[in-house]
């Protein structure tokens, strides 16, 4: 009896030291006897901690159930998953489902192109990051394996992978996309920053530019910049005064291009990419965008909306705008000591800044003037004849560069994913007519929109009577289809198969027909995008979103061109289908930006729009 009390006193003061590991699960059956101690009573001095049972390890297993339940997972997946835990792992075999499945792909000639849910990244997905064997094991198949596409690799950036080698490997896949592609994912790359390793990032900057401040300072001119960037007619000004400062408190302006000019143009590119990491995603982007004007201009107003100052109300993570910060900062010097080229790149960028800024003082100025709409375009009338007012005539100025890009800020995210999927159905030789329309997000409140001359289907039934009426009105043709040519209602035909489908994969919401638009040459498409993912102000809505009056302009359900209108829905969701990983790897990478039917639910965004491919 002494001999087990001892037993016991040294349990527990093992366990009171914390050299006694503690089992959060009860796995083993409660109070296992031991020796004479469980009839001596004895055993009620440990209170909850019952014994499961003794070893003569030092180290033994004490229950708590009512603590973390999953201990026994995390054991039972090490030994599983070792190549060293002995012969029982080496004698596990896998269920029928799985077992099949390996030897179909075991099964396959070597000259067979897996499918996305049989490669590399599926892999990656079960290995545990934890696990210095698992991890060892995964890096040196990643070397070996063949090259994975690079719209794969867009999941390595995801937040569910955050090993350094496996993301500097998708960007390794990314140096191989022409910049046509890196245009159509720069959006989720830039959002892809948010799951980068910060520290790296101000290193980064730091390496380029070594001496300078990665951060704002405290003195009294920055902190007057912080002031003026809470207002909404300066918020972007003051933006860009930081990103441009090569020192703390100096003004930053346009003056600051032409600082570098005396240094050989050539030294000053070989010295920046030399000191560019292009292995890490910040280091890329710039890399990338500063070659490119179409890639400098989309980057620098995707990450200057990230930098904005967001309104008291709204909760801002300080260290992810900083981040952006960083790197819009290493951006603008990276322009700024290029060459003539990169320096002209950067000027346009300043001069497009001084224009959006100008102008939306201007519609500031007009909203409030009170009256009605014709008092507040004789305001702007004038203000536009005067260039006094602003310091800018509006009139008369240098012509200004000014792509517009499919920005996924609040409604624009569908027009962004129109061109996405635009792409891909001209890749599979199916041409849906879609018009995908361009917007550029210049703040959180304003920006651009591309003007299509089109009118809205209720417009159309109010002055027309209907859609035919209209077609006939623009082109009408005795021989065609309702006295209407061929090519009108074949084009009206394909739109509305296409819009159809986009608007049933992306779960568009609040279609009336004030949001539908008709071109006079036979287009439909929407706007106004308000409501996505199954968002819906209407109680039960159609998963497709088709009006009676579009099955009209067919010509009714029993017409050829309805027919044709639901081949063309089979044939381009089966398409689209077959691109479906790269719409859920864009979307995987959108689950922590500012996108509100996003921010609702980020953690079921994806699942709900790959529900839509099932």
């Amino acid at each position: 009896m002494s001999n087990d009390l001892d037993k016991v006193n040294y349990l527990v003061q093992g366990l009171r030291a914390g050299t006694v590991w503690v089992n959060c699960f009860n796995v083993f059956s409660p109070q296992t006897p031991f020796g004479g101690f469980k009839d001596s009573g004895h055993g009620r001095e440990l209170g909850e901690y019952g014994l499961s049972q003794y070893t003569e390890v030092k180290t033994v297993i004490v229950s708590v159930p009512e603590k973390n339940s999953k201990i026994w997972s995390s054991k039972h997946h090490k030994l599983a998953r070792s190549l060293r835990s002995g012969y029982s792992d080496k004698d596990a075999k896998p269920n029928a489902t799985v077992r099949d499945m390996l030897n179909t792909i075991v099964s396959y000639p070597p000259t067979k192109q897996l499918s996305n849910e049989e490669q590399d990244q599926k892999y990656l997905k079960c290995v545990n990051w934890t696990q210095n064997n698992e991890v060892r094991q995964a890096l040196q198949m990643l070397q070996v394996w063949a090259p994975m596409d690079i719209e794969d690799a867009l999941e390595l950036l995801s937040p569910n992978f955050q090993h350094p080698t496996v993301r500097k490997y998708a960007i390794s896949r990314l140096q191989q996309a022409p910049d046509e592609d890196l245009m159509l994912y720069l959006l989720q790359l830039v959002q892809a920053l948010k799951y980068e390793n910060f520290e790296d990032i101000k290193e980064g900057y730091k390496r380029v530019f070594p001496g300078k401040e990665v951060m704002l300072t405290s003195d009294d001119k920055e902190a007057q910049l912080e002031k003026d960037s809470r207002d909404s007619n300066s918020t972007n000004e003051t933006v860009i005064n930081r990103s441009v400062s090569v020192y703390p408190g100096e003004q930053g302006s346009t003056s600051n291009l032409n600082s570098f000019n005396d240094l050989d143009s050539s030294q000053r590119v070989v010295g920046l990419t030399q000191n560019l990491n292009v292995q890490d995603l910040a280091s890329f982007l710039i890399r990338r965008a500063c070659r490119n004007s179409t890639l400098a201009n989309y980057f620098y107003w995707y990450l200057l909306i990230e930098c904005e100052d967001q309104e008291p109300t709204i909760k801002q993570d300080v260290v992810v705008r900083d981040m952006y910060l960083t790197v819009l900062k290493t951006f603008s010097q990276t322009l700024i000591r290029g060459n003539h080229e990169w320096q002209k790149r950067r000027d346009v960028l300043a001069r497009q800044q001084k224009f959006i800024d100008k102008l939306v003082k201007l519609v500031k100025c007009v909203s409030r003037e009170s009256g009605n709409r014709k008092k507040k375009i004789e305001k702007l009338q004038q203000l536009l004849s005067d260039p006094d007012v602003f310091k800018w005539n509006f009139a008369n100025f240098e012509p200004l560069p000014l792509p517009l890009d499919p920005e996924v800020q609040i409604k624009g995210i569908i027009s962004e994913k129109g061109w996405i999927y635009s792409n891909r159905c001209g890749k599979e030789n199916l041409d849906l007519k879609l018009t995908p329309y361009r917007v550029l997000a210049t703040s959180s409140k304003h920006g651009f929109l591309q003007f299509i001359d089109s009118v809205t289907v209720a417009e159309v039934l109010a002055t027309e009577g209907s859609i035919h009426n209209f077609f006939r009105k623009h082109h009408p043709q005795e021989s065609g289809p309702y006295g209407i040519a061929p090519e009108i209602m074949d084009t009206y035909v394909r739109s509305c198969a296409g819009y159809c489908v986009i608007t049933y994969l992306l779960g568009v919401g609040d279609r009336h027909l004030d949001n539908l638009l008709l071109t006079t040459s036979g287009k439909l498409f929407h706007i106004d995008f308000g409501f996505i993912l199954g968002r819906d102000p209407k109680p039960l809505p159609p998963p497709m979103k088709l009006s009676k009056e579009m099955v009209e302009g067919m010509g009714g359900v029993n017409s050829e061109h309805y027919q044709e209108f639901r081949k063309q829905c089979y044939t381009a969701f089966l398409h689209l289908r077959r691109h479906a990983n790269l719409m859920l790897n864009l979307f995987s990478l959108m689950v922590d930006a500012s996108v509100p039917d996003i921010a609702l639910e980020p953690d079921k965004a994806v699942k709900k729009y790959k529900i839509s491919y099932v």
